[in-house]
């Protein structure tokens, strides 16, 4: 069981995170970037040589964190049953294509839904570049501990969710995954069988491993900034979305975007199964 006092006071030693630029190709190439080998699109962030090549600022989900913290025993956590619910990260600088990290994590909130009802934790990880000193990102995560509510903690309000429009959006982006999107895209840190083994798959309820959802998400960011920011990735200072579903490699994600200036409401689907996998988005650019 949760015990509230603890977890919020849990201290995360710093992590240090070394990364060249084969880890950020590999990144890239993980989402499914390179499909084209003769799209410059693809080309910035797959070929290191290109122009205009760097690190696609979504990268900085898979560096400097600290591990699934939330399998220790000390934790209180069911962790078998924890789901990512929402993810936010926000770019103080470019990400560089290569270098040495570090991040400082920490809880900030967990809400007591109640029993049956699960917990909500809020945590966030600090990242910046150790030889400069220089704040380089801000990630937010949301955990959803589905077996965890009813530990007698906080009942603080859950935080509100970016409201979608009801109009048409102003534009949208299909891309589709390659089958072996899972497979490549676990080499950047997330080796969790779930996406790699079909049994293990098959045990929690899925016809075959699914796509990370981070690896959604960096589909889904990139996307936006070829649609509305003419390919440059490094337009991108903020995004913040809800997961809804899960995407299956091969599938087609569909990105829908409505445009207020800097500010883009977004949300994506499977097209082939016309379903909402991301919701609730907002980007900024520039």
């Amino acid at each position: 069981m949760i015990d509230y006092d603890a977890l919020m006071g849990r201290t995360f030693p710093i992590t240090e995170h070394a990364y060249t630029e084969k880890d950020t190709i590999l990144y890239a190439l993980g989402l499914g970037l390179g499909t084209d080998p003769l799209s410059q699109s693809h080309l910035r962030a797959t070929y290191e040589n290109a122009k205009g090549f760097g690190a696609l600022p979504a990268m900085v989900n898979v560096l400097a964190y600290p591990g699934f913290w939330a399998k220790d025993p000390s934790t209180g956590l069911t962790w078998q049953k924890i789901l990512h619910g929402e993810q936010s990260l926000t770019l103080y600088a470019p990400l560089p294509a290569s270098g040495v990290l570090l991040g400082e994590t920490r809880i900030t909130g967990i809400v007591d839904k109640g029993a049956d009802k699960g917990a909500l934790i809020y945590s966030e990880r600090i990242i910046t570049d150790k030889s400069t000193g220089a704040k380089i990102a801000k990630v937010v995560s949301t955990s959803f501990a589905r077996g965890d509510g009813g530990f007698g903690g906080s009942h603080d309000a859950v935080r509100p969710v970016h409201p979608m429009p009801e109009s048409a959006p102003d534009a949208t982006f299909d891309f589709q995954t390659p089958e072996n999107a899972a497979l490549v895209y676990r080499l950047s840190g997330d080796m969790n069988p779930l996406h790699a083994d079909p049994e293990i798959a098959r045990q929690a309820g899925f016809d075959r491993p699914i796509l990370h959802g981070l690896c959604t998400l960096g589909v889904a960011s990139w996307s936006i900034t070829e649609a509305l920011a003419n390919g440059d990735f490094s337009a991108l200072t903020h995004l913040q979305l809800r997961f809804s579903s899960p995407v299956y490699p091969g599938e087609t994600i569909r990105t829908e975007m409505w445009r207020d200036g800097n500010a883009i409401s977004f949300r994506a689907r499977v097209v082939e199964r016309d379903i909402v996998v991301l919701n609730n988005g907002l980007a900024r650019l520039g």
